[in-house]
């Protein structure tokens, strides 16, 4: 019997695909087929893959509607999509959300120092590919494979697909950022190079209660940590929590200010507009919570955070008023609070911050795979990352011992 065809295509918006296709293929429910997932075709021993039914809202079809749709993720931008499209007898069965970029801006694995080497060499190094979920560091399938189709078989057209679309586009790379660990070495054993970075998480170790956290830590952190609590809220500041249809056009305003006043700050120029938090607000908010903070009467510093199945993912914070550990908080404790009480496994509490560490916020590795057309610039970059991996395994293993849980020596 012949086997089935397998297409490849690219098109231009996320707005080409049905949501319904999309979504089957981004948070699919486990059946036989997405169980023989990317963990047994990569390595053992890998970690707990997000492909495996669990819901992961950053990569579901509303999402990306807002990203593009707002403005914030199109051409203009420098982030044109280009969602690679595998079709199993003319039906959608696998996705990569990829977009077409002309700079490194929004991404969170950074690379400018390839792409000035390569430039001064003579190179071009944009556009490049980008498979992601636009400005949004957190880790989440990238292979996007429906779960009734041959995970491996569509797998490979994908990886295939991108190598592909990287020589049509006359890009230099294709970059997939923050994939699952048996997912990235699924690619590098397609020829992608493999990357390494860390970010920090928090665990719940059947915590009942912030206080039954509190217990797990050393004397001084759990102190420092009261401490924090107390002084963040001493102006007279309540904090609130909003989700669903709590999360009024009003409440985006105030969010919407907060951000651009923190990012303006941070980054020069905020990626997200204005639209996109209506845009989600409409299609998403029950995956959404906003953390706000509010002193005699008006909102002064808000953080907002998406809801998996089994993780909150802390996003975007901003501020216009200023307060001692106000930031933490808003962004880090009252997450745990959330979490605990959801019966959430992860908090993921977004890039770089080694100050979460004695927030309870442990060194988690995240993976990332490249495929660099340029042989010469391949054969530099795989030189270096080999290094730059011994550094982020080195450096997370001193972090996890410097943590702030007690050990047996430790004061109860």
């Amino acid at each position: 019997m012949a086997s089935s065809e397998i297409t490849l295509e690219a098109v231009p918006s996320v707005s080409d695909i049905q949501a319904a296709d999309w979504d089957a293929c981004a948070n699919p429910k486990p059946g036989p087929s997405s169980l023989e997932n990317f963990d047994t075709l990569a390595v053992s021993g890998s970690q707990s893959d997000p492909c495996k039914g669990a819901y992961n809202p950053f990569v579901s079809h509303a999402f990306f509607a807002a990203a593009e749709a707002s403005g914030s993720a199109c051409a203009r931008t420098g982030w044109g999509p280009r969602h690679l499209l595998a079709r199993l007898d003319g039906e959608i069965a696998g996705i990569v959300p990829c977009y077409l970029k002309s700079h490194s801006q929004g991404e969170y694995v950074f690379d400018r120092g390839w792409a000035d080497a390569y430039e001064r060499a003579g190179g071009h190094y944009y556009p490049k590919l980008q498979a992601s979920v636009p400005f949004t560091p957190a880790t989440g399938p990238r292979l996007l494979i429906r779960g009734d189709v041959d995970r491996e078989r569509i797998g490979t057209a994908l990886a295939s697909g991108l190598m592909a679309l990287c020589n049509a586009t006359n890009a230099s790379s294709v970059h997939v950022t923050f994939a699952p660990e048996a997912e990235a070495k699924f690619l590098g054993a397609h020829g992608f190079l493999q990357r390494n970075d860390q970010q920090f998480h928090w665990h719940n170790e059947g915590y009942g209660t912030f206080d039954d956290f509190l217990t797990s830590l050393n004397s001084r952190h759990r102190k420092a940590i009261k401490r924090e609590r107390r002084e963040a809220v001493a102006a007279g500041i309540t904090i609130h929590h909003l989700t669903g249809a709590d999360i009024t056009e009003d409440a985006w305003d105030a969010f919407f200010a907060f951000y651009m006043e923190t990012g303006s700050r941070k980054w020069g120029r905020p990626y997200l507009t204005r639209k996109f938090f209506s845009l989600i607000g409409e299609s998403m908010s029950r995956d959404v919570l906003l953390v706000m903070a509010k002193r005699n009467g008006r909102w002064i510093a808000g953080a907002i955070n998406f809801i998996g199945s089994d993780t909150l993912f802390g996003r975007n914070w901003g501020a216009v008023e200023h307060h001692p550990f106000l930031h933490f908080e808003v962004c880090y404790y009252q997450a745990i609070d959330f979490a605990i009480q959801r019966g959430l496994k992860v908090v993921e509490a977004g890039a770089q911050g080694e100050h979460k560490l004695a927030r309870g916020y442990l060194p988690q590795t995240t993976y990332s795979a490249h495929f660099i057309a340029d042989p010469d610039l391949r054969r530099a970059i795989a030189d270096y990352l080999k290094r730059e991996r011994a550094y982020v395994a080195a450096a997370g293993r001193e972090l996890t011992e410097a943590g702030p849980f007690r050990k047996a020596a430790d004061e109860a």
